[in-house]
């Protein structure tokens, strides 16, 4: 219990530094280095890589505008020649962040609602007798609602759907090959808020005759927002005719990293380009499609339509935005973390130089130091007392020196003593000698007493 209390005890005592040289020259060179490489860390990454000394804002807020410009011709064996424009195969055609541009499709004309078989290459759909098409069940993955009956010539279920169902196959070849000249016009603003600072993707010009000719390029036109379907592709590693015929997605990031200590022109966008989905031609998943219907009506009045089943190119356009400015704030910190970081490295040194080395005891020695404030206070005291004592006891020792014809001083003269001579205090106002004999035996002494002038 003793020990443990001595334990809580000195929980209660205060430890301050004591700066101690130690000329050790492998643990000088170790701290010496340390603190190189922390400095290069403050100096090299936090001030210039990571501009520690910045106040950050990354909530940016941004505006994205597009358009699609191209027109295509296709001549298909069912529907004859068609022209696509932009309001054909961009969907939406509002100018989205997100948008799809077609480039090949299957199309089946004129269906009406009536009763056709349904399609052998729906596994629901199949059947071998009526008992296997349920009358009022839809077909799983399929084009209508079931008969009841089981038509022999196809192996497949009566429905009531939009007849005849979709027949054709995919073309190998994009019909729509010359989307890859398409032009896409991407405008984009952007804000940040905490700085009041805007700025947008499109050269500040007087009139729109750069734009009807201008082209992007990251060096010469970085200010153009016009951007070629077929440039984009090629920067994401992909073939365009490749990627048109089963479809796919694109992601076009625009990033603005801005240093507002700078000047305004500084302040650029940066953009990137990537293949969003899984790039396997050789998977039945692959790619990118999706149907619609355009619906007319005919002189009776009955209703009709065209299917599409429609392949092309998903792009979506992403905004990453961060911007910063000098502040007093962060600058601290990112100075204090360096000092702590400094700090850390002095505690390694004291645990090696203290603890892991065979000169460790000689060190902490020198290093550690308990001081108990009244013990030392006493001490001082006492000191001071025994001083104080010291005059009085030599001056009783004067006083009662005897006089030189007394027998009593006579008889303390013959008593044997060392060589050294009698005691006699320094401060007691006298002067004396000490006659020593050869002979051990017979030695006497002979004090001569004079007054002290």
């Amino acid at each position: 219990m003793a020990g443990w209390g001595a334990f809580f005890v000195s929980l209660l005592n205060y430890k301050t530094a004591k700066f101690v040289i130690a000329e050790n020259r492998k643990i000088g060179i170790l701290f010496r280095l340390y603190q190189l490489a922390v400095l290069g860390y403050i100096i090299g990454w936090v001030f210039v890589m990571k501009k520690g000394y910045q106040e950050r804002e990354e909530a940016v807020q941004a505006s994205v505008i597009t358009k699609v410009k191209g027109v295509a011709l296709t001549n298909s064996y069912e529907t004859g020649l068609h022209l696509w424009g932009a309001e054909d195969y961009v969907i939406p055609p509002n100018g989205e962040q997100v948008f799809f541009v077609i480039t090949n499709y299957i199309e089946t004309p004129n269906q009406r609602l009536g009763f056709c078989a349904e399609s052998f290459k729906v596994p629901d759909g199949r059947c071998q007798s009526d008992y296997d098409c349920v009358e009022g069940e839809p077909v799983k993955a399929g084009h209508g609602i079931k008969t009841g009956l089981c038509l022999n010539s196809t192996g497949t279920c009566e429905i009531h759907a939009w007849c005849p169902v979709e027949y054709g196959k995919r073309p190998t070849e994009p019909l729509l090959s010359e989307a890859e000249n398409f032009t896409i016009y991407i405008k984009n603003f952007i804000r940040f808020p905490k700085f009041e600072f805007s700025k947008s993707n499109v050269l500040e010009a007087s009139n729109d005759s750069y734009l009807k000719t201008c082209s992007y390029d990251s060096e010469d036109h970085l200010y153009c927002p016009i951007f070629r379907l077929g440039d984009l592709v090629s920067w994401t590693g992909n073939d365009f005719q490749d990627m048109a015929a089963k479809g796919g997605s694109v992601g076009i990031l625009i990033e603005w990293d801005c240093d507002l200590d700078k000047d305004f022109s500084k302040c650029n966008p940066e953009y990137s380009f990537t293949r969003l989905d899984m790039n396997l031609n050789n998977s039945v998943t692959s790619g990118y499609n999706f149907r619609f219907g355009r619906y007319y009506k005919d002189q009776n009045g009955e209703s009709f339509r065209t299917l599409y089943k429609v392949f092309g190119i998903r792009f979506d356009i992403m905004i990453n935005g961060k911007a910063g400015r000098f502040n007093i704030v962060p600058t601290i910190i990112a100075i204090g973390s360096g000092v702590a970081l400094l700090g850390i490295g002095a505690f390694a040194c004291d645990v090696i130089l203290l603890y892991l080395m065979n000169t460790s005891s000689f060190y902490r020695e020198r290093k550690f130091e308990i001081i108990n404030f009244k013990k030392e206070r006493a001490k001082i005291k006492g000191q001071r007392e025994k001083r104080s004592r010291k005059p009085a006891a030599e001056k009783q020792s004067a006083n009662s020196t005897k006089e030189p014809g007394d027998p009593e001083a006579t008889a303390e003269s013959q008593l044997p003593v060392d060589r050294r001579g009698p005691t006699v205090p320094r401060n007691a106002g006298q002067r004396y000698t000490a006659m020593i004999s050869p002979q051990r035996e017979e030695t006497k002494h002979h004090i001569t007493f004079s007054s002290h002038n």
